[in-house]
């Protein structure tokens, strides 16, 4: 077995190089194209509403909007799904969620992403209407149909069922499974609510 990490931060201060050499097997450029991003999750034969997913997900990752994602925002982005404050992953949720980018997620939008992710997780436990049903009960107090940032941030917060329905929703430990995965002996990331094993080499 590999050494245990408490945190991330121990992985890229000791490893830094391997997960660099990582990234550069993966992506000998330099930087991950969308088209890579869904070669290396396995893309073939996922949904329509999968792929549109990915499609997002590259998108809040490439924060520079160059159509690239490069070193520095791949290790951002493990580093946002493990260690992240509650409030950057809120604000990552909703930015993913906001698909049409209008500053504002209706039940339409997040019903896509639910059923997107479950496409991808292959969990269909809950279906995604219920889960949106419950969530504009409780965070949608002006019964507009949509939620603003800032309504969807402390809605989350002050209803802690809604963050725990979220927060597993939104788990994408599969997902870093996949891009950080190599032949190197196992690792393991504690990052509050699970645990990821992948490999450095």
């Amino acid at each position: 077995m590999g050494a245990n990490y408490s945190s991330l931060d121990d992985i890229l201060e000791e490893d830094m190089h391997h997960w660099y050499t990582k990234f550069m097997k993966e992506s000998p450029s330099g930087l991950i194209t969308l088209f890579e991003l869904k070669t290396m999750l396995q893309m073939n034969g996922m949904t329509e509403e999968a792929s549109s997913y990915v499609d997002q997900v590259f998108v809040t990752f490439d924060m520079d909007g160059d159509g690239y994602i490069d070193f520095v925002e791949y290790i951002a982005a493990i580093s946002l799904l493990l260690k992240g404050e509650i409030n950057q992953k809120l604000k990552w949720y909703f930015k993913l969620f906001d698909q049409d980018g209008n500053g504002k997620i209706d039940k339409q939008e997040l019903e896509t992403i639910f059923k997107a992710i479950q496409d991808i997780t292959r969990n269909y436990d809950v279906p995604p209407e219920e889960i949106v049903t419950l969530i504009y009960e409780k965070i949608d107090v002006h019964g507009e149909g949509e939620l603003t940032l800032e309504e969807f941030i402390s809605g989350a917060r002050d209803h802690p069922d809604i963050m725990d329905m979220l927060s597993k929703m939104m788990d994408l430990t599969n997902v870093l499974e996949i891009i950080v995965l190599d032949d190197g002996p196992p690792v393991s990331v504690k990052s509050g609510r699970f645990e990821v094993q992948c490999n450095v080499y």
